[in-house]
């Protein structure tokens, strides 16, 4: 006889980045975050705040790996939050019902986290709304999820176009969800300052008149340039 899986799968070793990591992304827009990562990333566009708000967050994932239309692996997660942390809620991209409603995030919220971000849509908008964690989805629909499982709990998965892992950081803003990975956060932190002063000496030329970027223009006066 096949044994059935064990409805929920908690990991014991989940990395969390210290707080003066956490503190170096703290109202870093995404996009300086994907700069210094080189144009990587970013979740997919479908993936984008939820209702009105306009709220920058950043924190360490806890990763929820449930099954497309389950919110069981959500559910257990809400008892391994440390405040400070964003509430990954996967759904493998299912897009048929809800990944949650304003009751996981009333929960969630209560329990310390600055925000939940799922790569499926969310029910209870005026409740969310009320509440007020932020959070990121793909959309809205008032179809209910089931909690039957099975479900992991601070691993890692498929999410957004990439892969999301517990202690990854998480930064996201109006512009959408970027992720750096564990390994590499002091690597993009440290790059966050030069970028930040590229942007804002680049700000600073529009502002004066700048029509065509400098390099555009070298390049068109170049032999890298064709014209007929």
């Amino acid at each position: 006889m096949i044994e059935e899986p064990a409805k929920l799968i908690v990991k014991s070793d989940r990395p969390r980045p210290t707080q003066a990591q956490i503190d170096a992304f703290q109202g870093v827009p995404t996009g300086f975050v994907v700069d210094a990562m080189h144009g990587r990333g970013a979740l997919g566009a479908a993936i984008s705040p939820l209702g009105a708000h306009r709220q920058s967050i950043a924190g360490p994932a806890l990763c929820a790996e449930n099954q497309p239309g389950d919110l069981l692996a959500t559910l257990a997660a809400l008892a391994y939050l440390t405040p400070g942390d964003v509430l990954i809620g996967g759904a493998l991209g299912y897009q048929g019902c809800a990944a949650a409603g304003d009751r996981v995030c009333g929960m969630a919220k209560n329990a310390g986290a600055v925000g939940f971000v799922t790569d499926g849509p969310m029910r209870d908008l005026a409740g969310i709304e009320e509440i007020g964690l932020p959070c990121w989805a793909t959309g809205l629909t008032p179809a209910s999820p089931f909690t039957t499982g099975p479900g992991v709990v601070g691993g890692a998965m498929p999410f957004g176009g990439t892969m999301v892992a517990t202690g990854d950081m998480i930064v996201a803003d109006t512009d959408g969800v970027v992720v750096v990975p564990f390994a590499i956060i002091d690597t993009i932190a440290a790059r966050l300052g030069q970028v930040r002063e590229m942007e804002l000496a680049l700000d600073a030329e529009v502002r004066e008149g700048l029509t065509v970027p400098p390099a555009i223009v070298e390049m068109l006066e170049s032999d890298q340039t064709t014209h007929e």
